[in-house]
């Protein structure tokens, strides 16, 4: 103890002895101009000093040293290297202006794009898109690549005598984008806010209706969070592709989804313990609309004008509406029943059934004995039947008897394969991660 003061008394001494020094060198040093930082690291201590500006201190003896140094050698770039360059088209290009703003000069490339046939797409030039260009250091056109309106990428290329035009379908990239938000009024909202493309809204909406009703089941400050594909052609963005990985945190509860493609090409989403996300049938059969008569033992009928049981659900839509297959089965009956009207009746695996009534007309193929997946078009929303408007009412029957679709336990599809089970986890880990990365980052912002 007393050697540690004693040390920590001689530091204190010197450094007094260095303010009176400075003191005496320079006149006067102000209060607050002569900053001393002492850090304690271990068994040491050092001290750093800072000194006022126009401080006068004595003169050090100094010595120029001079040395040559080897500069490191440079390949110098190759004329046929080239450069690329990259710019957008604007409102009222010309194939001319564009390549100007690229520094491209070269006549016998011009002469080239207005005679070759294949070349003629690029003087339909359409605001926003792109034009590459790649160049010699001397403004001579190498290679031009362009992604036309009917999608495909016209290349032109400097061969040894003159230049050649080629068009095809693109070589597409995909890679992989997250995005997360926050709902304020809608997932559709929310989505746009965040710059998520609709095709993705869309199925995730589409991934999470068995859990999910998107329509009236979400509340402010409901969360998501996405990792989804992208498709690139010439580095430029060519839409959307599929989910991969979302989550939802709706009222407490997070759901989460893992797309799995399995080695007979068959696709699913399923959660982190293998079990499918997909019901055996969907809530509603109408993507989006809304319930204007639920399932009820008593009901005012429009029609019959008398109280009478409603053992079904009434989704009100615009006539032509699609009307999908609420899960796999076959067609037990499509045509014309009394009220009913255009009706079409599926029967599904065990003792379900469904029943979808006051079609306009029915889809394509459909008629008895025939074989539907979920999801597949069944026919249109229409007004025959007992109806006074356009509407779809749709019936959820086990053993033949009616039962509100709105509120039963669904069940659910098969899990993941026994086999695949291993390589799913290994898939899923990082996808999770990148889940939780994206709810994390969207909670600090909100922060």
């Amino acid at each position: 103890m007393g050697a540690n003061a004693g040390g920590d008394e001689s530091i204190l001494s010197k450094l007094r002895i260095l303010a009176q020094t400075l003191k005496n060198i320079g006149g006067h040093v102000a209060p607050g101009r002569l900053v001393a930082v002492i850090v304690l690291m271990g068994a040491g201590i050092v001290a750093a000093f800072g000194l006022a500006p126009g401080a006068l201190l004595p003169d050090m003896p100094t010595t120029l040293v001079r040395r040559d140094l080897v500069s490191p050698a440079l390949s110098p770039l190759a004329r046929d290297e080239g450069y690329w360059r990259e710019e957008r088209i604007q409102r009222g290009d010309t194939i001319g202006s564009v390549l100007a703003r690229l520094s491209v000069t070269d006549h016998a490339a011009q002469n080239f794009l207005r005679t070759d046939a294949r070349a003629r797409t690029l003087y339909q030039l359409k605001p926003g898109k792109s034009v590459r260009v790649k160049t010699d250091e001397d403004g001579r056109l190498l290679t031009l690549s362009y992604l036309t309106q009917s999608g495909d990428l016209l290349t032109v290329r400097r061969g040894r005598d003159d230049f050649v035009a080629s068009s095809g379908v693109p070589q597409a990239t995909v890679r992989l984008e997250l995005r997360a938000g926050e709902i304020r009024s809608s997932l559709f909202a929310a989505a746009d806010a965040v710059g998520l493309p609709d095709a993705i809204t869309s199925q995730i909406a589409e991934v999470f209706s068995g859990d999910v009703d998107f329509l009236h089941d979400v509340r402010r400050g409901d969360r998501f969070s996405v990792v989804y594909e992208m498709r690139e052609v010439d580095g430029h963005p060519a839409g959307a592709g599929k989910v991969v990985a979302a989550e939802f945190v709706g009222k407490g509860t997070a759901y989460r989804a893992f797309l799995w493609r399995g080695a007979d090409g068959s696709e699913g989403y399923y959660a982190e313990d293998g079990k499918s996300l997909r019901k055996a049938f969907l809530r509603s059969p109408l993507e989006f609309t809304r319930i204007t008569s639920g399932f009820s033992m008593a009901r005012f009928h429009p029609f019959m004008l008398t109280w009478r049981a409603h053992r079904g659900v009434d989704f009100a839509a615009p006539s032509g509406t699609p009307v999908r297959a609420a899960g796999d089965g076959k067609v037990m009956s499509a045509g014309r029943q009394n009220g009913y009207g255009n009706v079409v009746i599926l029967q599904h695996s065990g003792a379900f059934s469904t029943v979808y009534a006051h079609l306009s007309r029915f889809a394509a193929g459909i008629k008895p004995g025939t074989h539907v997946a979920q999801g597949e078009l069944i026919g249109y929303v229409g007004q025959t039947g007992w109806a006074t408007g356009p509407h779809l009412h749709y019936e959820f029957r086990i053993n033949n008897e009616q039962r509100d679709p709105l509120t039963i336990a669904l069940p659910s599809a098969q899990p993941i394969p026994a086999a695949d089970k291993s390589a799913f986890a290994e898939r899923v880990a990082p996808l999770a991660v990148q889940l939780s990365l994206g709810r994390d980052v969207m909670l600090a912002g909100a922060d």
